[in-house]
């Protein structure tokens, strides 16, 4: 992936409202739903949302320009402590470590923590690292013994992001693996964050042992619209003075369409109203003990926003002072 500064078209130095404004103009820009017709548009939005991931959170910010983790988010590799352990890029964009062990003596420090790592890596299951007869004379100063049923782990872990909509109605998304390999992978309707989609023998391969799996982690990506709270979504609308005031029928954007809201007579600002079904799918069991392919759908809760026109209005300036001299109230009066 590349730099998420660059992704965003921000520099370095660019202030936390300044990379929220960046983000929110290009993935307006390039949200699916507004580039049909594009191919790659879906992916471009997944980059930019992938990249406000990354230097929109504050802390992963930090991390980054650390160089603690990469522009995936994942930690990037710095050796173990007191330099045990060097890691260098290896064929496939995997990291081969080389291991010394000077400097302990046959019961040093540094032999007990090799041993550690190698139980971490082996499971502790039968894989031993023993001392050579021949360790202070130049010779290797171990020996690995893998028999007795070592696992070997050969699954991959990627993860996915994808949109709300995607999320709901399912679909299809491409894929690219560490070793460089792309796959279409089909993406189940109602999926949610942080569900893992598993594909068999898609993983490492290894002579002697079965293919590992793939395994991929879902994220969603922050819609320009909704928010997604638990089961439901949440949708600011923006009605105009008159709207609040006269009422009237509006149209609201949902996953699965536009519906009309009806909106009543001296609506305030903040008023929320429920749309039944209109949130996420997300599975479910029935009652009496006994699971079934059920689901159950969330809400949208639509809170009014009153919008003033752009400009200064003389007639509506004279109708408010107008008001205020004739019929004033204290919307604030419980606050004091």
């Amino acid at each position: 992936m590349r730099d998420p500064y660059e992704i965003l078209g921000v520099p370095r130095s660019a202030s936390a409202a300044a990379i929220k404004s960046a983000y929110r103009k290009l993935a307006k820009k390039h949200h699916p739903d507004s580039n049909k017709n594009d191919p790659k548009a879906a992916e471009r939005f997944a980059e930019i949302n992938s990249a406000n991931e990354i230097i929109g959170d504050e802390d992963k910010r930090k991390q980054f320009d650390r160089g603690e983790i990469d522009a995936e988010g994942k930690p990037r590799f710095t050796g173990f402590p007191g330099g045990g352990a060097r890691g260098r890029a290896g064929p496939g964009g995997f990291e081969t470590y080389t291991f010394r062990s000077g400097g302990g003596g046959p019961g040093g420090p540094e032999a007990n923590a090799f041993e550690d790592i190698l139980n971490s890596m082996f499971g502790g299951a039968g894989a031993r690292a023993r001392r050579s007869a021949g360790a202070g004379s130049g010779a290797p100063p171990f020996e690995f013994d893998t028999g007795g049923g070592v696992g070997v782990d050969l699954d991959l872990n990627v993860s996915m992001t994808v949109t709300l909509e995607e999320a709901v109605k399912g679909g299809e998304k491409r894929v690219r693996l560490p070793t460089g390999k792309e796959l279409n992978v089909k993406i189940p309707a109602g999926v949610s964050a942080g569900q893992t989609i598993r594909l068999k023998g898609q993983g490492e391969t290894a002579p002697g042992h079965p293919p590992g799996d793939l395994l991929i982690t879902i994220n969603i990506a922050p819609h320009p619209h909704f928010k997604v709270d638990g089961n439901d979504l949440r949708l600011d609308l923006p009605i105009t003075l008159y709207e609040a005031v006269l009422g009237g029928k509006v149209r609201v954007p949902t996953l699965t369409g536009a519906v009309e809201l009806s909106i009543p007579k001296n609506t305030s600002s903040g008023r929320t109203f429920r749309l039944k079904g209109k949130g996420l799918p997300k599975a479910g069991s029935t009652s009496s003990g006994s699971t079934s392919s059920s689901t159950t759908i969330g809400d949208l809760f639509v809170t009014t926003r009153i919008m003033l026109p752009d400009g200064n209005d003389a007639e509506l300036e004279a109708l408010m002072q107008k008001w205020r001299d004739t019929r004033p109230y204290n919307p604030r009066s419980d606050l004091s």
